[in-house]
């Protein structure tokens, strides 16, 4: 005899059905992009009908709305773990290098879809200020973990952290286009050899700032 199959709740039911809807769009917003993905495409995918779709999301645009929340929030935690757990700075580092090696496994379909959202959002004046807000968000967590490193030096950030953690932002997606366009030597973990090189700079400049003992 089979187990008997726990009977989900009415709410259990329509986040079930809300996930394979997201993941069902994350995948089909990959394939053929944000325009040319229609409701009836998403819902069949996810192996439901045109009125589950609304049933869930007003429209194609919530659902965007939600798969930018969702991304930026998973991977804010994500790597917000990694470095919690972390025992030095340099654990930090290790930890960091073997998530972005893990992401590149998978990094065109992530990248295309990163870029898919932001391209949506951008021609959409109703989702702009999400995708600001997200990006936002991402750019306190580089100014945390910026203010924090540099504690763990014994020096204060030569600079605003947010206009550090800008810089380590745009680096971010720049660097990533790049690998995915030229792989050939430039390493899975280029994203975190950058930081590291930034971070050795900024904190060598802290600790010597411009014209410091020059005689002047």
């Amino acid at each position: 005899m089979t187990p008997e199959r726990k009977r989900l709740t009415r709410e259990e039911s329509r986040q079930q059905t809300r996930t394979r809807l997201l993941a069902a769009a994350a995948e089909l917003f990959t394939e053929r992009g944000v325009n040319g993905t229609s409701v009836e495409q998403i819902a069949e995918r996810a192996g439901y009908t045109r009125g589950a779709f609304y049933g869930n999301f007003e429209d194609k645009n919530a659902l965007v709305a939600e798969l930018l929340h969702d991304r930026t929030r998973h991977e804010l935690e994500e790597v917000g773990t990694l470095t919690q757990d972390a025992s030095s700075p340099a654990d930090a580092l290790d930890k960091l290098r073997a998530w972005n090696r893990d992401r590149a496994q998978h990094l065109p379909q992530w990248l295309a879809l990163r870029m898919e959202l932001v391209l949506h959002a951008l021609r959409n004046d109703a989702l702009r200020p999400l995708l600001a807000e997200r990006e936002l968000l991402a750019r306190k967590a580089h100014a945390t973990g910026l203010e924090q490193a540099f504690a763990a030096h014994g020096v204060a950030s030569p600079a605003d952290p947010a206009f550090l953690a800008l810089i380590v932002h745009a680096l971010e997606d720049g660097l990533l286009v790049q690998r995915l366009l030229t792989p050939d030597g430039i390493p899975d973990d280029v994203v975190v050899d950058a930081f590291d090189l930034l971070l050795r700079s900024w904190t060598a400049l802290a600790q010597h700032p411009t014209g410091e003992g020059d005689g002047q």
